[in-house]
């Protein structure tokens, strides 16, 4: 399927101002691009974050707490089955265990509870007894479960990022940076960001009441790995605030500052943690983590992050990774089976593709609409059995289309089809009725129809232009890979013209090559690509280090290739 390469543009004067200052002439072109249009907004210190008083509710939340630490009211901290929930679950219990609270954590199995605080999981949560609930990247929506608390005389605090709906739950305090009213500079903040900052504001109102020694203040940059690690995982948009958070993350760990969980999910991944990127939170822990909420129980990857030594954390590193094994076999028959039931539809007259099979798992649906969509660059929903009749549907869109917006039109137009949906502009869930299937394959596809136009399927990949042979280095692809890349702030990908020396396919369904531009020649690989190319061809592709036996190359990751 041909696709449309977009230079991106950036001004000269402004790249000129940044290399002026001392930068690199290409990073500096492609931080322009990307929005850096001053030497001060690429600081990444800590003191350049948005202060935590500018987030609405969180000094009162932070009031709230310091009365549960004094008074030492037994706090449930109750979190999300993915990889922020996990993280922001883990930075909740580290950060208030050590500033004096009494905690413990609470997480929905995915497949018995759903998703949120939900009227079911406080009647879970009363097992330990909580006087004080903390939702952690869920609660927002939770309006029936919070209502529940409040009638058990359980208190419920909400920290979240998720959109909220027309009704909020009646809460004691909400914390949330895209709540109506709250003028908090980044709205891109993950669940885990958020829970941190309201760590920031309890440090500063304990040390304000004199409950805590301001010349020795909890050391809450300790928590920065795990932070990176759910901002990352979540594909929240990499805005300024977020990369300095990502940024301090990753200097932990590759300092070996971190927790140990982290540390043993890149070892058991074959990471070295010392040159630790934002791609191997996203590519490897962040799969391995959600890997437990797919397939068994999340508690399984808080407790790995909570561990306290290599010791205590390996046993369910390795619990992760077989997990993360399974859910790749899992996944790799379910997309066989989704493509040659695809192969008897013309994908070409589809604006949509909503595809099910009764024995597709429920944890995995997401990555295989995912991979489907990566495949035809059309909205998907992939749907599972979830009994009694049903059908639970992931979703994953393309530019240009709101899917939670489709889903939105489809209720309209079908009120009784959809029995509940949420989500936002690139990813939603949904639940169906299993014997409306059809039907709502005809009634998502005609919502579609009516947003999105042709044009809109026709993929674009946007590079940053051709490099000369100067920069197609070693010292340009370690440059390259030091910086945070990533969701909103996209890592570089050039376009070029080479001559294609030698190519051999590698164990079946991979492409290794040497290409030639000019003088030089250069190794590359091209995942994915068990066709030949032709002799001469346009490429899109990253640089990389290809690191084997010690020794250290540069090396072309092909993205894409035409003749």
């Amino acid at each position: 399927m041909s696709k449309i390469i977009r230079t991106r543009t950036y001004s000269t004067p402004q790249v000129m101002q940044l290399t002026s200052a001392g930068m690199h002439p290409l990073l500096a072109q492609l931080l322009v691009a990307r929005g850096v249009s001053a030497q001060h907004e690429i600081n990444s210190g800590l003191k350049h974050l948005i202060p935590p008083d500018q987030l609405l509710n969180s000094n009162w939340m932070a009031q709230q707490l310091v009365e549960c630490i004094t008074q030492q009211r037994k706090i449930l901290v109750v979190g999300d089955y993915d990889a922020d929930g996990a993280t922001a679950t883990a930075v909740a219990v580290k950060g208030l265990r050590g500033m004096g609270a009494q905690v413990d954590f609470l997480v929905p199995n995915r497949f018995e509870y759903g998703y949120g605080l939900t009227p079911e999981i406080v009647n879970l949560a009363q097992q330990f007894s909580p006087e004080v609930i903390l939702t952690v990247d869920n609660g927002i929506a939770s309006v029936d479960g919070v209502a529940r608390a409040n009638a058990l005389g359980i208190q419920v605090l909400i920290t979240d990022h998720h959109l909220p709906a027309d009704v909020t739950p009646e809460a004691t305090c909400i914390v949330n940076p895209n709540q109506r009213g709250c003028d908090f500079p980044s709205k891109h903040l993950a669940g885990v960001g958020v829970m941190f900052y309201v760590l920031l504001a309890l440090r500063a109102e304990l040390i304000a009441q004199d409950q805590m020694d301001a010349s020795q203040p909890y050391p809450l940059a300790e928590l920065l790995d795990l932070v990176a690690l759910g901002t990352v995982a979540d594909l929240v948009k990499l805005d300024r605030n977020n990369r300095i958070l990502v940024e301090q993350g990753l200097r932990r760990i590759r300092a070996g500052a971190c927790c140990p969980g982290i540390l043993a999910i890149l070892q058991c991944a074959g990471r070295d943690s010392r040159k630790v990127t934002a791609q191997d939170l996203g590519f490897y822990v962040g799969p391995r983590l959600n890997a437990a909420g797919r397939l068994d129980d999340m508690t399984l990857g808080i407790r790995c992050l909570l561990a306290e030594s290599m010791h205590e954390a390996m046993p369910y590193a390795q619990q992760l990774q077989a997990l993360n094994v399974e859910r790749r076999q899992i996944e790799a028959g379910m997309q066989q089976e989704a493509l040659a039931d695809l192969e008897e539809v013309t994908v070409a007259d589809r604006f949509t593709l909503s595809i099910y099979q009764p024995e597709w798992h429920q944890g995995v649906i997401g990555i295989l609409a995912s991979r489907i969509k990566e495949q035809y660059h059309r909205p998907v929903i992939a749907f599972a059995s979830a009994g009694d009749g049903l059908l639970k549907g992931s979703g994953r869109s393309i530019p240009g289309l709101h899917l939670r917006d489709a889903l939105d039109y489809v209720t309209k137009q079908h009120p009784t089809l959809i029995i509940k949906f949420g989500g936002h502009a690139m990813a939603a869930g949904l639940t169906i009725g299993e014997a409306d299937f059809q039907l709502f394959q005809q009634a998502f596809e005609t919502a579609v129809r009516s947003y999105i136009t042709l044009e809109d399927l026709q993929e674009a990949i946007e590079t940053d232009g051709a490099l000369t042979t100067d920069d197609i280095t070693l010292e340009t692809a370690s440059l390259l890979e030091k910086q945070v890349w990533g969701q909103g702030f996209p890592p570089p990908m050039f376009y070029d013209q080479f001559r294609v020396v030698s190519q051999r396919v590698l164990g079946e369904k991979h492409l290794k090559l040497q290409l030639q531009k000019g003088e030089w020649r250069y190794e590359a690989i091209y995942f994915n690509q068990a066709t030949l190319l032709p002799e001469q061809v346009h490429a899109v592709y990253q640089l990389q280090i290809n690191d084997y036996q010690g020794q250290q190359q540069v090396q072309l990751q092909l993205k894409y290739a035409h003749a």
